[in-house]
């Protein structure tokens, strides 16, 4: 079968002559049929770009599970034993069900917002566990599975969308940077830290994440350019799920995302986005790369975004139904279970007892995120300036007059009971 790829759109021209596009058509008929059915394009390198030749994605892992050859990859992930395929199958349960249960919290009025993962989970546990304990990671706000990798607790993950706190975690204790809602700027913060690390000597890396919507913000050309120039040891890692909310990529981009990266001077190479391990042989060359100090490296994952962009938004609007069902096939749980049942690398035992784990870790996110201790309102005028200043004074006074207001009624002030 021939692996899903997007090939490179340029603008229409006119042929002069309508004989000219019926040769054309005729050649590009004949090019078509001299590929023989069954090529397996992930088996093809993707690290040089702009070839002009159709986008090849990098796969050590067929949608039916089976493992494939790579002439460069395959060798990085020579390491990987059965248990480590396990873990790695274990990952992507765990993070899919606490990304359900918080979505249901959601529904529930028990969150403010949340945006799934649903889809992603093989390029953000391939990549993530690619990495060292010294690395530093700058998330955007959906890399659930990132954070999972990192040690972050999947509760503290919740503690922004709940609104009782502004992240959560100490970006220090795990090398994992608070999430960022402004889109595509931590690519910069990113790219700043990465220019501190090349300084001090260290050979750390830092990867960082973002979308294929993100791809368009000016934040991200600029941390391009200055990684680039100041040869940072930063590899950028963007999910391209295919949709920038109701924007599909190829309204965004005339060419592969990963042929970006040739403007700016270092290399880009695209990989399956569902497959785990190609996902994690591709990160774990990408940041050996930097370390070496040969500069920055953009992979794209191409992947897809099978849920909602967040709570707050009805794909059903904008996206064929067929699309999603097409990508269901090529789901990254089911594809790595099906290499682990036909090799026998796990048995009926395994899966039951995850389920089981699954079960227990909703219920603990579930109790957790009700337990969450509610913020002092008067804190919101807390740290506004260093000083303090009197309109400040002022607004304390009145919200504090307006709280008391409550008092003789009964009613809680800032209770998450009956919706929010």
């Amino acid at each position: 079968m021939t692996v899903e790829s997007t090939a490179a759109r340029t603008p229409r021209r006119s042929s002069g002559t309508g004989t000219k596009r019926a040769s054309a058509k005729k050649t590009a008929a004949k090019k078509t049929a001299a590929k023989p059915k069954g090529t397996r394009t992930g088996s093809g390198s993707a690290s040089a770009s702009g070839t002009g030749a159709e986008p090849q994605l990098i796969q050590l892992l067929s949608p039916e599970g089976e493992r494939l050859d790579h002439p460069e990859y395959s060798d990085l992930i020579s390491d990987i034993t059965p248990e480590t395929l396990r873990g790695l199958y274990r990952d992507m349960v765990l993070t899919r069900r606490f990304d359900a249960e918080a979505t249901a919290l959601q529904r529930q009025g028990e969150l403010g917002l949340w945006a799934s993962l649903l889809g992603q989970e093989a390029a953000q546990i391939g990549s993530a566990r690619a990495l060292r304990d010294d690395d530093y990671v700058f998330p955007t706000y959906r890399e659930h599975g990132v954070a999972w990798c990192r040690g972050v607790d999947p509760i503290n993950l919740l503690g922004m969308f709940r609104g009782v706190n502004h992240g959560g975690w100490d970006p220090n204790a795990n090398n994992f940077h608070l999430y960022t809602i402004v889109i595509g700027s931590q690519t910069l913060h990113a790219t700043g830290y990465a220019m501190g690390v090349a300084k001090d000597g260290a050979d750390s890396a830092v990867l960082a994440y973002f979308g294929d919507g993100a791809s368009s913000q000016g934040d991200v050309a600029e941390s391009f350019t200055f990684s680039a120039v100041y040869n940072a040891p930063v590899v950028f890692f963007c999910q391209n799920n295919q949709w920038a909310i109701s924007e599909p990529t190829e309204r965004q981009s005339r060419v592969p995302i990963y042929q970006r990266a040739q403007g700016y001077g270092f290399p880009g190479v695209r990989v399956d986005g569902n497959d785990v391990l190609a996902c994690l042989a591709v990160t774990r060359a990408a940041l050996e790369r930097v370390r070496r100090g040969e500069g920055p490296m953009l992979v794209e994952a191409f992947t897809y975004r099978m849920g909602a962009h967040t709570t707050s938004d009805d794909p059903t609007k904008y996206r064929a139904a067929e699309e999603t069902e097409a990508w269901q096939a090529k789901d990254p749980i089911l594809r790595l279970r099906r290499l682990l049942e036909r090799d026998g690398h796990a048995d009926a035992a395994f899966f039951t007892e995850l389920d089981e784990e699954s079960e227990t870790l909703g219920k603990r996110v579930r109790d957790g995120v009700r337990g969450m201790p509610q913020p002092d309102p008067m804190a919101i005028f807390d740290h506004v300036y260093a000083d303090g200043n009197a309109l400040v004074d002022e607004e304390r006074a009145q919200f504090a007059a307006y709280q008391a207001s409550f008092a003789d009624t009964g009613a809680g002030t800032g209770s998450f009971e009956g919706g929010n």
